[in-house]
């Protein structure tokens, strides 16, 4: 690559991220609205493929997945405020264990029973409810009107974007593709397949994968007969997604939800044997029918894409952190192999200076 070309390529780059920098806060709907066209377009083409105008087959994958997220909504949503609310009642009955049994012990052994004291009271009085909590913080948030307008505007365009984009998805890549130098035409439609590989096998594997979690601890859990079952169901399936992560933090807040609720050890056994389960069933048939080794992000850069998402785009980040991070390795590993080769990297020398020697 010349030196003007480099100079080019690292002047757009510098400039794509000024851009994407000052469009920050309103890139949100339109980066979930270009992931859930990417999700959907498989579900589109195949309709398409059964004489169904485009048009048409994205109307009706709209409906379906409409309907099934208003059902989930309506199933679900009463069922988690219920357990937010015990979630609550478990909180106070917790601080106040803390307070009757931990505190005095404490001050017993640094005798400073006065601070301690006033330290238990003041977090026994704050700690609340999570449902009111939850509340309290949702009144904040939609006491600001703009705040109110802009959440709501989000919210009605992100469909509107999915809509459009997955409408003219397959022409949008055409025409990108067109736009390319026919010198790397061919090598960026390698990337892209490969990208296109990676980002099937995390979205639509793992997320798979972390549902299927979901199931398993929440019906184990309400097996068991834990009142929280289906939050600690979903908080264990979400944590998944860093490899163990799920296993660790659900089989730890199930077991203080357990002795708090049983005080058996009896039940801590039995929440085991799910989690034990559970990470068999993920280990040996879930992440291999589903996911594969294709993507091959480590852990500490699973952990590190989340934050990183997170710290750039809020909620929205950690959602398209990941994907961004298995494209962005794609890339890495082709920039590797043309290092390997390259004159900077010097791979011709070391076989000229063994050919003298």
């Amino acid at each position: 690559m010349s030196n003007r070309r480099l100079l080019l390529l690292l002047v757009a780059v510098v400039a794509t991220a000024v851009m994407i920098h000052l469009l920050k806060p309103i890139l949100a709907p339109f980066l979930v609205g270009a992931l859930l066209a990417y999700l959907g377009d498989p579900l589109v083409d195949r309709l398409e493929a059964r004489r169904m105008s485009r048009t048409l087959a994205v109307c009706v994958v709209f409906f379906v997945l409409t309907l099934l997220a208003v059902v989930g909504l309506l199933i679900v949503l009463p069922l988690l405020i219920d357990q937010f609310q015990i979630l609550g009642i478990r909180l106070q009955t917790l601080m106040q264990w803390v307070q009757a049994t931990i505190l005095p012990e404490i001050r017993a052994k640094l005798g400073d029973g006065d601070s301690l004291a006033q330290a238990g009271q003041a977090l026994g009085r704050n700690i609340g409810s999570v449902s009111q909590l939850v509340l309290s913080v949702w009144g904040r948030v939609s006491g600001s009107s703009l705040a109110v307008i802009a959440w709501l505007s989000t919210l009605v365009l992100i469909p509107v974007v999915t809509f459009y984009l997955l409408r003219d998805w397959d022409i949008l890549i055409a025409r990108i593709r067109d736009l390319l130098p026919r010198s790397v035409e061919g090598r960026a439609s390698l990337i892209a397949r490969e990208c296109d590989s990676i980002l099937g096998a995390f979205i639509r594997g793992q997320l798979l994968v972390m549902a299927a979690l979901a199931v398993i601890y929440t019906l184990g859990l309400w097996l068991v007969g834990l009142e929280l079952a289906l939050v600690l169901g979903l908080l264990a399936g979400l944590a998944s997604v860093v490899p163990y992560m799920g296993f660790i933090v659900g089989i730890v807040a199930a077991t203080i939800a357990a002795w708090f609720q049983f005080h058996d050890p009896w039940v801590l056994l039995q929440v085991g044997v799910v989690f034990a389960i559970g990470q068999l069933l993920e280990g040996m048939v879930l992440t291999p029918q589903l996911v594969g080794d294709r993507i091959g992000l480590h852990p500490v850069a699973v952990i590190f894409a989340l934050l990183a998402g997170a710290q750039l785009f809020g909620f929205v980040g950690v959602l398209l952190g990941l994907p961004a991070a298995a494209v962005i390795m794609v890339m890495v590993r082709h920039l590797h192999k043309s290092y390997l080769v390259s004159e900077l990297y010097g791979a011709g020398k070391g076989a000229d200076i063994a050919t003298d020697e």
